[in-house]
């Protein structure tokens, strides 16, 4: 009875582990994106303009009013 209790345990913990992984790897695609150098059109540049702090490049957000998609274009 115990190792049938234990072994529910370790199956819920492994579980949440794969889940944690798969949202990680999968599912979190915001800043992983790769948007190309051309901004689509419908676009339209906002004021936030920020740095990656990993490459020390400056990015501006472009929106689109009628998805909610956002779009970041490297500036020079």
């Amino acid at each position: 009875m115990i190792s049938l209790i234990t072994s529910l345990y370790i199956l819920q913990i492994l579980v949440v582990m794969v889940l944690a992984l798969l949202s990680w790897f999968v599912f979190d695609k915001r800043f992983r994106r790769d948007h190309g150098k051309v901004v689509p059109p419908g676009f339209q540049p906002t004021a936030e303009v920020f740095v990656d702090p990993t490459s020390n490049k400056k990015f501006r957000v472009y929106y689109n009013r009628n998805s909610g998609q956002r779009f970041y274009h490297e500036e020079n």
